[in-house]
């Protein structure tokens, strides 16, 4: 099946002739009457807006939370009203942003005409042919209003295909600065030594596949995907400074600490509501539970060190953006990738901001945006990488990351040889 191109109308400019008769105010009223027309027509807003006939059904997808929906609501609202003269028929669907592209490329002409997306999913996207590029704008260019890094990622091989929305899709983590000094969250042992005192805990999901890399990597061990999709992986590296079987037994030695959780982003925020946890690794959209958790004590710091043969690591993490994408089989593509623009713009970013904390794309809304999360985001920044792996990581890694965390191995090493050639298989 071919996929639809793109074929936007956009109308010629007029040439307004003046006639040489007439008093000048005449001339001036008639040649400001031809620019406005000029205008007008050159407009591509009314262009889309005069060849649109009958209702305009979009769908958009966007992540579960209430937060998302409610905000979503309201700037899909706006854009109705904005744009008053066309019926619209626009239904907000629910969408996991972690599931998306496998959705999406279930029945891409199924799909939702615009969704949310990470970073990590543009690829595939891209290959499959799921994804319109940004082959033209409406009211701006979104090249030069966010941040470079994240258009840099929203492209392949030069062109743009989706909308940056946020720069913060990374983690840090959270804390109770009633339980915790500056000086305590700087270690995992010091955090765990205090939080043992006060009776209390500190959590992460080391058993997730997305942040179990954050001890291989802070320990120079690496993971990248190669340009068939493939992994490329050495966390069972024999011959590195921090060899994979003593990250290996560093995290298994963490996780039988009685002060350390290892839990899910839900669990976590449920154990920091009823004053059981302390302090845990988690990212922006979680801000709101651990504000309500933590009260005047709320806080936000880089991730901590942890210890390796008896040396003070310091913890890596993914970094990664959210985009906006159109779908390239949408049968209103050019309403599409307006209200796409509209979503995306600072405005709207700074709504969405205000609504989830995540932090904005646009480099004018990220300027008003502060928060200890996104400070400690941005403190994280120099020890983060941009997610960047194949489909097989997940799985194995995962897997990886639960032995681990139960210490049900015998050989670390074979525990490690037997993840690694999951991760780094070729797809069947």
């Amino acid at each position: 099946m071919k996929k639809k191109i793109l074929s936007m109308l956009l109308a010629a400019s007029m040439v307004a002739t003046l006639g040489a008769c007439g008093s000048n105010t005449d001339k001036a009223s008639k040649t400001d009457k031809a620019s406005s027309a000029e205008k007008k027509a050159d407009d591509p807003v009314q262009t889309l807006i005069k060849n649109t006939k009958g209702t305009v059904d979009l769908t958009v997808w966007c992540s579960e939370t209430e937060q998302y929906q409610n905000a979503m609501k309201e700037i899909v609202d706006s854009f109705k009203q904005k744009y008053s003269d066309v019926d619209f028929n626009i239904t907000i669907g629910s969408e996991s942003e972690a599931n998306c592209k496998d959705d999406v490329l279930k029945d891409v002409q199924e799909a939702a005409d615009i969704f949310i997306f990470p970073d990590d999913q543009l690829k595939g996207l891209v290959e499959a042919g799921a994804l319109q590029s940004v082959d033209a704008t409406y009211t701006y260019d979104p090249r030069e209003t966010n941040s470079e890094m994240t258009v840099d990622a929203a492209s392949m091989n030069g062109k743009l295909y989706a909308y940056p929305l946020t720069s913060s899709n990374g983690y840090f983590l959270f804390y109770d600065k009633n339980v915790f000094s500056e000086d305590d969250v700087k270690t995992m042992d010091g955090m765990l030594e205090k939080a043992a005192e006060k009776g209390k805990t500190v959590g992460m999901e080391v058993s997730g596949a997305w942040y179990l890399y954050s001890f291989f990597k802070g320990a120079g061990l690496d993971l990248d995907m190669n340009d068939d999709g493939t992994n490329s992986c050495n966390w069972n590296a024999t011959d590195t400074k921090y060899k994979g079987t003593d990250v290996a037994k560093a995290i298994t030695e963490l996780c039988k600490n009685k002060a350390f959780k290892n839990c899910v982003n839900e669990d976590a925020q449920a154990d920091a509501l009823n004053g059981k946890m302390a302090a845990d690794v988690n990212g922006t959209w979680a801000t709101d539970a651990f504000k309500k958790a933590y009260g005047d004590g709320f806080a936000a710091a880089k991730l901590p060190t942890y210890t390796v043969n008896g040396d003070q690591v310091q913890m890596a993490s993914f970094r990664g953006y959210k985009f906006v994408g159109v779908n390239a089989y949408s049968k209103q593509t050019g309403w599409a990738m307006l209200l796409a623009e509209y979503i995306t713009s600072q405005e709207n970013q700074t709504k969405i901001y205000e609504a989830t904390g995540e932090g904005p794309a646009n480099t004018e809304a990220l300027k008003s945006a502060s928060s200890p999360a996104l400070d400690a985001l941005d403190a994280q920044s120099q020890y983060a990488y941009l997610q960047r792996v194949g489909n097989e990581y997940w799985t194995p890694a995962a897997s990886l990351g639960q032995n681990l965390v139960e210490g049900k191995y015998s050989d670390t090493q074979k525990l490690l040889d037997d993840a690694v050639k999951g991760i780094t298989k070729k797809a069947s």
